[in-house]
């Protein structure tokens, strides 16, 4: 079990990297150091965002898939497994797998990571959190969620974590606006989590998605002016709350993914990728038949 003696997590032993078939589309950044700049906008044609659609349906399924499983015993690697074969299994890429060296199809953060742990042989435990995010790239494009889950019975705490991020959530997409700025965003994210004392994680943020992994739009989580793009119609982007129960101040590990919360206590996650409509946002990253209320 790879926890150090205060029981904190620490890095596990790694799986041999899976396989994906010759017949799916690669990123053009797999096999590369680092992607390519966008130079394609975050503005999307329909046709465009039914192609974001069909990505983030996939990734929405590999979640519902590995969350069946999802139980005290169970390693993280497994859940990436299952994941894997999903996505893979629906003619898509998971999208993290080789995107600046990253060895894993999710990411799986457990308790205090904030984000983008790596699928080890980690062993969840009853109590434990763990947040899958998952991405799929299909037809030349992507789509990008991620859910946060309590492992078997949690502490009233936990289960307030993870059932106010998720609130956090829908605060911050009913915020959307064309004519907004997107800083409007993480002001109504902080100021809900301020009223239970949690903190929100600055340096992680939401960000335009599509034809490209990360295209360099910034969806603040917190309150901030420092970014002011105008929210139009079109325009496609996630927004993906880090709520800390604790310091927002964090660690990376050495193998320069994890990142965890520094006095160690509990995070939890959410995330969809959406569209800008003239009403608001439709959510792009909904498991099949599921339909949009």
């Amino acid at each position: 079990m790879p926890k150090d003696s205060a029981g904190h997590l620490i890095p596990g032993r790694l799986s041999p990297a899976r396989a994906v078939p010759a017949s799916i589309a690669r990123p053009e950044y797999v096999g590369r150091a680092e992607p390519r700049p966008n130079t394609g906008g975050d503005r999307y044609a329909p046709d465009e965002v039914e192609r974001i659609r069909a990505a983030g349906t996939i990734a929405a399924g590999a979640i519902e898939a590995a969350a069946a499983a999802i139980r005290p015993g169970v390693t993280t690697d497994e859940l990436d497994r299952i994941v894997h074969e999903y996505v893979v299994g629906h003619g898509a890429y998971p999208s993290t797998l080789g995107y600046r060296g990253y060895p894993k199809s999710s990411c799986t953060s457990v308790n205090e990571v904030i984000c983008h742990g790596i699928p080890d042989d980690t062993v969840l435990e009853d109590g434990d959190l763990i947040n899958l995010d998952v991405t799929a790239y299909l037809d030349g494009y992507h789509g990008d969620l991620n859910r946060t889950f309590v492992v078997g019975e949690g502490a009233e705490e936990t289960r307030l974590v993870v059932e106010r991020t998720e609130e956090a959530l829908r605060r911050g997409m009913k915020a959307v606006a064309p004519g907004r700025q997107v800083n409007v965003i993480g002001r109504a994210i902080e100021a809900y989590a301020k009223r239970f004392d949690y903190g929100v994680v600055r340096e992680y943020t939401g960000h335009g998605v599509g034809r490209a992994f990360h295209t360099g739009l910034i969806i603040p989580h917190y309150d901030t002016e420092q970014y002011d793009d105008i929210i139009e119609v079109g325009m496609v982007f996630t927004i993906e709350p880090m709520l800390t129960l604790g310091t927002t101040e964090w660690d990376v590990w050495d193998d320069d993914w994890t990142v965890t919360t520094r006095d160690r206590k509990l995070t939890a996650q959410f995330e969809h990728t959406m569209v800008v409509t003239e009403r608001g946002v439709e959510i792009l990253t909904l498991p099949p038949a599921t339909s949009v209320g």
